[in-house]
């Protein structure tokens, strides 16, 4: 069995979708170790909302944040610390997804970052988009991977319009291309499939 950790290059960048996604396709277990803002309806409830197989298992948060801000800022509000030690994996004998928070030095903490929730063992998949700046945001995410010794298994591209943006990344990085991802007008739980579907391939294969 597999860990997929699922991060963006930046928020908003498709990562839930992806996630969801992913979750499908490999009829994975499901786990958001941090969940800033959304208390009503929060990234796990949206996981459970999109995908159709009765195979999954969605795991508890470890940290349920009250703001929408980054961990440590959302944290402090709630009067509390994010210590690394008390984040436990939850025990599977599945594939597990695990979805972090923003991007990859999104701070839980004074010294800790989302980064450092990854284990080397970890399959990473990286959630790029297509705005201005989206190149240097992933060719950054990619390096400070690499920095820690860790790879990134493969990139989802979400909306991306820009002409030569997949090419060039690939060029400088090596990185593979699981998916290329287009607006999906309804997401639900069809459209999620669908995506499941296209990119079921190529996971198995990372």
């Amino acid at each position: 069995m597999n860990n997929y950790f699922i991060t963006g290059i930046s928020t908003d960048v498709g990562k839930t979708l992806v996630a969801a996604a992913i979750t499908q396709a490999l009829e994975a277990d499901y786990w958001k170790p941090i969940q800033s803002g959304g208390i009503e309806h929060s990234d796990r409830m949206e996981v459970q909302r999109l995908i159709s197989n009765n195979k999954t298992v969605f795991h508890k948060e470890q940290y349920f944040l009250e703001t929408p801000m980054s961990p440590h800022e959302a944290a402090a509000i709630d009067g509390i610390t994010i210590e690394l030690e008390d984040i436990k994996r939850p025990q599977t004998r599945n594939n597990l997804v695990i979805e972090g928070a923003g991007g990859l030095l999104v701070p839980l903490n004074d010294k800790c970052t989302i980064i450092d929730l990854i284990q080397p063992t970890d399959k990473v998949i990286l959630v790029s988009s297509g705005y201005l700046g989206s190149i240097n945001h992933t060719l950054l995410s990619i390096e400070v991977l690499r920095s820690r010794g860790l790879s990134c298994s493969g990139i989802i591209y979400n909306q991306v319009e820009l002409s030569g943006t997949i090419e060039i990344i690939e060029k400088m990085t090596g990185v593979p291309t699981i998916a290329h991802l287009s607006y999906i007008d309804s997401l639900n739980n069809d459209s999620v499939a669908e995506v499941a579907s296209m990119m079921r391939e190529k996971l198995l294969a990372l």
